[in-house]
């Protein structure tokens, strides 16, 4: 083995307040050590009504102090970010300002939306409301109180541009389509603030371009709104700062307790490899048996499916575990939340789809199966559980290989010091820009210079110039310089004024069809039918799954998914119909964009520990044997050096890099490393990439190249650009910024 070492430039239903909480409630009370700003006795506290006053005290509780200097803020008209752990009161604290000031008015008024909530989830939207309803009854409030998403009949989405409630919860595209009607001037023209909820999730992303957009424009209709962003612990405040606004003040909620993080310690033999935990499954449903309710994360759709069945297998108990994804169908995941709600279930495996959102007061434990890929989601994995703050939250991480056990490890030493990872800021896309403008134009005609300057309001595009801004106006107007011969890409026309309007009524239906910048792929309906029907003959939908993967079953296949084993019998127009059956070797669906990248943060802790010898004491026998043997055959690489090992094996010569940068960056340079090896004629075959290393394997000995050359960073230019234009990458991008800005149309009036 030839090794080369190489430089490197009170929660709505008062949780953490006191015994009888409800089992389910949204995030509204909690203490904080550091009100911001500082209030002197009963100052904060005077700020509240009797019946508030009155509401707290029937329940024993007092308000916090981050959510009276909320109220102290709106009371002055300031616009305020508010930073807290999760189970740390935020709604209630962005929500009561809005309360006390609406049940100042008398009962009997006009119709006026008061206070607009926008979450990152509807289904945040509708829990928050349902929550929320409870203080407004018992305090006898005259507050109404109503949500708008994707799932709201069109007919109540009518009936709310012209008789609104007091506070509408909605989502960043149901404001987009707000925004873009003719009505907004009159819906928004007395709006008194808005509620960003978990803002540190949307901001730094095409949806916080698109919600920074629609900010920009509500400041336009309703110039003396106040904005109240709600927020997670976060590295650095400022871009959440930036993004509301101008004179933004920061409120700082408690640090509660820390948390309790426990690695799982198995008996087990930990594998090289891998990213199921199999080898772990006992020793997880024991953990679950001990808790009373547990959430167990994983990072995948299909780890969360393997996941579910291998529980399953070993749960002789019949222990209630439910499982929760974004690709099963609405009403089974609704069906999942409200068994938690009412306490029926002691797990639920889950992804994503609940690091946010509702929170159940019964979760007394999280556990994170493989590496957590970031600190700070593991801290807001970790905040599902155990919801007061004066008690620390249970979490178990169980690494599902021996590099997980590192990532693990630097992951719990980083969220026990209080450091999270940052992030880099994202300038505002111009795909999203455009649709921006198209939606603009639907509501009424604009001066484009006005736009201008409105757009720029926006954190996002406030370095966008008039150039580029006049260039995303002409591909809206004309459909730019590669379409402007045809009609059909000729959505805006210029008036005798000057200004841009639609071209058609037709064009303003397209836009509220295609709104919204999250692009997947095409999808297919996956139909449960009985045994002995013929194939397209009914059947309830389990839920979807990408159309690609249903491409390459054959009748008679079998995969995993809703938690069970299904047979697939056929396709009928737009739906996959299938049975029940048993495959142990059943296939678990592949799905795309499923993968979380590891932060360079964590990246960089993994590699300080992995440098120093003195820290793996702490590892586990089998990861402290690992090490050593590496150690012994090979080197440990400092940090700032690259670790190039070359081998044979089974008739192929391998090169293994651990560069340690994260799973995309990896498979960039291995593609840029495969063009460089066939020119050198070391004819590769192939390479593999993960979060800390890249193998690449071919017919002829690589031990003789000039590492120094191979890795020289002149491969970011041509070879890059050679690449990328030979490469799906392109096209893929193209085809989804072509969508956000409305090139390609996802759906067409009469169509679903």
């Amino acid at each position: 083995m030839r090794r080369t070492k190489h430089s490197l430039s009170p929660n709505f239903g008062g949780e953490g307040q006191g015994e009888g909480a409800p089992t389910a409630r949204s995030d509204l009370t909690a203490p904080s050590p550091r009100p911001s700003p500082p209030l002197r006795g009963g100052e904060g506290e005077s700020l509240l009504p009797a019946q508030f006053r009155d509401w707290f005290a029937s329940r024993g509780w007092s308000p916090r102090p981050h959510q009276l200097a909320l109220a102290a803020r709106a009371a002055k008209g300031e616009s305020a970010l508010l930073i807290a752990p999760t189970g740390g009161g935020k709604t209630l604290a962005g929500f009561l300002p809005s309360l006390i000031a609406l049940a100042q008015l008398p009962a009997r008024r006009p119709r006026e939306l008061h206070t607009l909530y926008i979450s990152p989830l509807k289904a945040l939207a509708v829990d928050v409301a349902r929550n929320l309803e409870a203080p407004v009854a018992e305090m006898g409030l005259a507050v109404r109180i109503e949500t708008r998403t994707g799932d709201t009949s069109a007919s109540r989405r009518q009936r709310q541009k012209t008789l609104p409630p007091d506070i509408l919860l909605t989502t960043p595209e149901q404001l987009a389509l707000l925004i873009a009607s003719r009505d907004a001037p009159r819906l928004f023209r007395h709006l008194q603030a808005v509620v960003l909820d978990e803002l540190h999730a949307m901001h730094n992303s095409k949806r916080g371009d698109l919600l920074a957009l629609g900010l920009a424009r509500l400041r336009t209709l309703a110039p003396q709104h106040r904005r109240v962003g709600l927020s997670a612990t976060v590295a650095d405040p400022k871009p959440l700062l930036d993004f509301l606004g101008a004179d933004t003040a920061l409120v700082r909620g408690g640090e509660g307790a820390r948390p309790s993080i426990a690695i799982l310690a198995s008996d087990a033999h930990v594998p090289w490899s891998g990213h199921l935990a199999r080898h772990a499954m006992a020793d997880v449903l024991n953990a679950i048996r001990q808790a009373k309710t547990s959430l167990v994360f994983v990072n995948t759709r299909a780890q969360a499916e393997r996941t579910f069945q291998d529980l399953w297998r070993l749960n002789d108990d019949n222990l209630a575990i439910a499982l929760h994804h974004g690709s099963l169908a609405p009403a089974q995941r609704r069906k999942v939340e409200s068994a938690m709600t009412r306490g029926q279930l002691r797990a639920v495996v889950c992804t994503s789809t609940l690091d946010l959102g509702i929170d159940w007061g019964a979760v007394d434990n999280v556990i994170c199966i493989g590496a957590p890929k970031g600190a700070a989601r593991l801290v807001q994995r970790i905040g599902r559980a155990n919801h007061r703050l004066d008690e620390p939250s249970q979490a178990l991480l169980v690494p599902a290989n021996r590099f997980e056990v590192l990532e693990c490890e630097a992951a719990r030493d980083a969220v026990m010091a209080g450091e999270l990872d940052g992030e880099r800021l994202k300038q505002g896309g111009l795909d999203v820009l455009a649709q921006h403008v198209w939606g603009s134009a639907c509501a009424e005609p604009f001066d484009a210079g006005q736009l201008y300057e409105e757009v720029r309001s926006a954190s996002p595009y406030r370095h966008l110039s008039r150039e580029d801004f006049d260039k995303v106006l002409d591909f809206v107007a004309t459909g730019g310089y590669a379409l402007k011969r045809y009609d059909r890409y000729a959505r805006l026309r210029r008036t005798a004024e000057g200004k841009w309007r639609i071209a058609h009524p037709r064009i303003a239906q397209q836009y509220r069809m295609n709104v919204g910048v999250i692009v997947e792929d095409p999808m297919v309906d996956i139909r449960l039918q009985a045994k002995g029907r013929p194939t397209g003959a009914g059947g309830r939908v389990l839920g979807q799954l990408e159309e690609y993967f249903i491409e390459q079953l054959l009748p008679g296949d079998t995969f995993v998914f809703a938690g069970t084993v299904l047979r697939f019998e056929g396709m009928r127009e737009d739906a996959a119909y299938v049975t029940r059956t048993q495959d142990a070797e059943a296939h678990v669906p592949s799905y795309n964009g499923g993968k979380f990248p590891l932060s360079t943060f964590l990246a960089q802790r993994v590699r300080e520990m992995v440098s120093r010898p003195e820290s793996w004491q702490v590892l586990p026998a089998p990861v402290n044997e690992w090490l050593r043997i590496q150690e012994w055959r090979s080197i440990i690489p400092k940090p700032g050096q690259l670790l190039v090992e070359t081998f044979p094996r089974s008739s192929k010569h391998y090169l293994v890099c651990y560069p340690f940068e994260g799973r995309l960056a990896h498979q960039t340079l291995g593609m840029l490393l495969t063009r460089r090896l066939e020119r050198l004629r070391m004819r590769p075959l192939g390479f593999s990439a993960n979060e800390y290393a890249l193998a690449v394997w071919g017919l002829r000995d690589m031990g003789g190249v000039d590492m120094d050359r191979l890795f020289d960073e002149d491969m970011l230019g041509d070879d890059l650009e050679a690449w990328l234009a030979e490469s799906n990458l392109y096209k893929r991008t193209f085809r989804n910024c072509a969508i956000i800005a409305g090139l390609i149309e996802r759906r067409f009036p009469g169509k679903e």
